[in-house]
C-alpha cells in the first residue's frame, strides 16, 4: 500500500491546511483495470473535466479539496498580489455544496454527471437565483435574480458548482473589462494591459486558474477577445444554438452566450451542456436537429488532413504595429499546412465595406432592456432601464443614455438598412466559401496585441465577421509576442476560425488538432502555484 499526501491551502490566503488522501492501490487496481484509468498525480494547473473525474474516481481528490483549491488562490491573487479584479462575488455556498457533491457521489452513482464538481465561473450578466446578477453595475449589487438563467440552470443539473461571478466591462459594453462595481480587470499575462472584453474577468479568471471553465456572452466580439487575450478556447456559437434567456441582454440580434476554457476539449464539453432550445428564447428553434450528440465527435488529431482553409488577408494589418500578431498568424496557418491543410489566401472587399454598417445593437438596446428588468420583479433594486441611467452610477453611463435616447429604434430605416447589410455579409462570406471550397476561414482576432489599461477602448478587433453573419467562430491560442519587461512571456494573441451555421464541431476539431501539435498552454507568470497546491 502506498501513501498519498496533498496539501491543499485554506483560508484566509496562504494559511496551509493539510489535507491527507489515502489511496490503497490494491483496492483501486480492479476499478482501474477495469474503467482504462491509469493513475496520474493531479496537478491543478493542468487541470481538465476529464482529469478532474479521474481523479475523484481514484480518490485523489475530492469535490471539497478541489473548491477549496480554487477559492484559496482567488483570495491569494484576485484581490491581493496581481490584483486582477477578476471576480465580483464567490458563491458563499461554495464549500458547503460541494462538501454535498462528495457525499453523493459515492451514495449515488447516478450524481456522476458530466460536470460533476466542476468549479465554473459565470460572467456577472447571467443570472443565478442565489448569488447577485450585477452587471458590473453598483446599484445592481444587491439584484437577485428569481431563477436561474436557461443555460446555468443546464450546468447546475449537469453537476457544475456554480463557484464565483466575474468582472466584466459594465452590462457588456465594451472591450475594456472595466466597472463601477468590479474596478479594472488586469491581464495575467501582463498586468498593465486590459484582459480584453467585455468577458474579461471570465478570462483572467480561468487563465489565473481561480476556476476550471466559464461563461461570457458575446454581442460583438465579448467571448473570444478575453480567449485571445488570455491565451484560451472562446465559442460564439451560431445564432439559435444556445439560449440567451437570463442573461442581461445588449442586442436581439446580435447577442450570443457561450463557453471559455482552457482546452479545445473543455470547450466542448461545456457547449454540449448550454445548447439547445428553449422556448424563453425562440430562435433555439432553429437549432432542433442540427446539435451533434457530442461537440467532442470530431475531435482528432489527424482532423486537419485534407481541410481547406481560407486566410482572410484583409483581416491582418500591415504597419509595425501589427508585426507580432503577424508572425503568430503566419507560424499558426503554417503548422495548420504542416498537419495537412490546404492554405488558400484570400480578400474580402465587401467585409471592408460592410463592417461598420451591420451592427444594431443600440437600435435594439431600450427594449431588450426593458424587457429584461421586467423578470426581476418587485424586490429588484432597479425597476426599469430609465432607472438605470437616472442612477447615474455606471462606468458606461454614456452608453446607456445615449441607448435610452433611441425611441423605437426597430422601427428606423436605418436599423432596417444594417439589417439587410448584415444578410448581405452573410451571403457575401458563404459565397466566398463556396466559390474557394473552404471549410473555415481563418484570421487574427485582434489585429494588434489588446491595448493597456490606459488605451481609451479596445481596437482592431475582427469581431464582425462573426457577429455581422450570425456564422460560428472558435478562437484558440494561437501563440505569444516577443516577452517584454511587462510580459516576461509575451502577450497571448488568439486566432479565430469562422465558418457557416452550425459547423462549430467542424471548427473545434481543427482547433484541437492544432492544440495537440503545439501543445501552447502556459499559466500567466503573475499567479503561480501556491505553496503546496498540487
Amino acid at each position: 500500500m502506498r501513501t498519498t499526501t496533498v496539501i491543499v491551502s485554506g483560508q484566509p490566503a496562504f494559511r496551509i491546511v493539510a489535507a491527507i488522501i489515502t489511496l490503497a492501490l490494491a483496492g483501486c487496481a480492479a476499478m482501474e483495470h477495469n474503467s482504462g484509468m491509469r493513475s496520474v498525480p493531479f496537478r491543478l494547473q493542468d487541470a481538465t473535466i476529464a482529469s478532474v473525474h479521474q481523479a475523484l474516481a481514484l480518490r485523489q481528490l475530492t469535490c471539497a479539496q478541489l473548491t477549496r483549491l480554487y477559492l484559496d488562490r482567488i483570495a491569494a491573487y484576485d484581490r491581493q498580489g496581481p490584483s486582477l479584479n477578476a471576480i465580483i462575488t464567490v458563491n458563499p455556498k461554495a464549500m458547503e455544496q460541494a462538501a454535498e457533491m462528495d457525499r453523493r457521489y459515492w451514495a449515488e452513482p447516478s450524481s456522476r454527471l458530466s460536470l460533476h464538481c466542476i468549479p465554473i465561473i459565470l460572467k456577472d450578466n447571467f443570472d443565478t437565483y442565489d448569488m447577485p446578477t450585477t452587471g458590473g453595475n453598483v446599484s445592481m449589487k444587491n439584484s437577485i435574480p428569481p431563477a436561474d438563467a436557461f443555460t446555468v440552470d443546464r450546468m447546475r443539473k449537469a453537476g457544475a458548482l456554480i463557484l464565483a461571478k466575474a468582472n466584466l466591462q459594465e452590462f457588456a459594453r465594451g472591450g475594456m473589462s472595466i466597472s463601477s462595481l468590479g474596478g479594472q480587470v488586469r491581464n495575467p499575462y501582463d498586468l498593465t494591459r486590459t484582459p480584453g472584453g467585455s468577458s474579461g474577468g471570465t478570462g483572467a479568471a480561468i487563465a489565473a486558474h481561480f476556476g476550471l471553465i466559464g461563461t461570457g456572452s458575446d454581442t460583438g466580439q465579448s467571448i473570444r477577445s478575453p480567449a485571445s487575450a488570455n491565451h484560451l478556447v472562446g465559442i460564439r456559437p451560431t445564432r439559435g444554438l444556445v439560449s440567451r434567456a437570463g442573461v442581461i441582454p445588449n442586442s436581439l440580434t446580435q447577442d450570443e452566450v457561450g463557453p471559455i476554457a482552457r482546452t479545445v476539449t473543455d470547450a466542448a464539453r461545456l457547449l454540449d451542456v448550454m445548447a439547445g432550445y428553449d422556448p424563453a428564447d425562440p430562435v433555439t428553434a432553429l437549432g432542433q436537429g442540427r446539435i451533434p450528440k457530442s461537440y467532442t465527435h470530431l475531435l482528432s488529431k489527424a482532423a486537419l488532413r485534407g481541410a481547406r482553409i481560407g486566410v482572410m488577408t484583409n483581416m491582418q494589418g500591415t504597419a509595425e504595429r501589427h508585426r507580432e500578431v503577424n508572425r503568430v498568424m503566419s507560424e499558426v496557418a503554417a503548422t495548420f499546412e504542416s498537419l495537412g491543410a490546404t492554405i488558400f489566401r484570400f480578400e474580402m472587399p465587401e467585409y471592408d465595406k460592410l463592417a461598420g454598417v451591420v451592427a444594431t445593437s443600440r437600435y435594439e438596446a431600450r427594449t431588450v432592456m426593458e424587457n429584461y428588468f421586467a423578470t426581476l420583479g418587485p424586490q429588484a433594486p432597479i425597476h426599469s432601464f430609465q432607472d438605470l441611467v437616472k442612477a447615474n452610477t455606471a462606468a458606461v453611463q454614456k452608453t446607456l443614455a445615449e441607448e435610452l435616447a433611441v425611441l423605437d429604434g426597430m422601427n428606423s430605416p436605418d436599423y432596417k438598412d444594417r439589417t439587410l447589410n448584415r444578410e448581405k455579409l452573410k451571403i457575401r462570406v458563404a459565397a466566398t466559401m463556396a466559390d474557394l471550397k473552404l471549410d473555415a476561414i481563418l484570421y487574427p482576432l485582434q489585429k494588434i496585441l489588446v491595448v493597456p489599461i490606459t488605451a481609451a477602448d479596445q481596437t482592431e478587433r475582427n469581431g464582425t465577421l462573426s457577429n455581422g453573419t450570425g456564422f460560428p467562430a472558435v478562437t484558440f491560442p494561437g501563440g505569444f509576442s516577443a516577452p517584454g519587461p511587462t510580459a516576461p512571456i509575451g502577450v497571448p494573441v488568439g486566432a479565430e476560425l469562422l465558418g457557416l451555421d452550425y459547423s462549430e464541431d467542424r471548427l473545434l476539431s481543427y482547433a484541437y488538432a492544432y492544440e495537440q501539435a503545439t501543445d501552447p498552454r502556459q499559466s500567466p507568470p503573475t499567479t503561480p502555484r501556491l505553496p503546496n497546491e498540487p
